[in-house]
């Protein structure tokens, strides 16, 4: 049985994130969602109200599961005894930032593997930033995230200009 890791801070969730987390959930066994603390941000959203989040939106998918992590990636991986760190590439520099930590994390863990899945293309230009950006000023969210997360984003950012 393989299990993969798809971590993340998920700060909020994006269609993206579930389209990511769809289709790696029927390359592999099980799908654990690591929700981690990116540590060069503050962010938006508790662990909790973010994993109630994926939760939610991924609910028909039996074999994906949520986790809080913290601390380095690959000891999550190892404690849940999976072999697979799923990543998503939108965009050129993505794959430089995505190189350089799998290449920390094979040399932390030679026996595990990063798996690197590219963002539909209607999902390129997503960001966490701009989505922030774009609920600060009560744009239109629908087809970027998830209902109860555009919900979340623009009651937390409407009107905080």
């Amino acid at each position: 049985m393989t299990i993969a890791v798809f971590p993340g801070s998920f700060d909020p969730l994006t269609n993206g994130h579930l389209d990511l987390i769809a289709r790696a959930s029927r390359m592999f066994d099980q799908l654990i969602v690591a929700v981690g603390q990116n540590t060069a941000k503050r962010g938006l959203f508790t662990a909790a109200e973010r994993v109630a989040f994926i939760e939610a939106s991924t609910a028909d998918l039996p074999n994906v599961s949520v986790q809080v992590e913290s601390g380095l990636t690959v000891a999550f991986l190892r404690s849940v005894h999976a072999t697979v760190l799923v990543r998503g590439l939108r965009n050129s520099a993505d794959f430089e930032f995505e190189q350089g930590i799998a290449g920390m994390n094979r040399a932390l863990a030679p026996d595990l593997d990063t798996v690197c899945l590219m963002t539909d293309p209607q999902y390129q230009f997503v960001s966490s930033s701009l989505l922030k950006e774009v609920a600060r000023f009560g744009g239109d969210l629908t087809n970027l995230v998830p209902a109860a997360v555009a919900l979340a984003l623009t009651q937390r950012l409407a009107g905080d200009q």
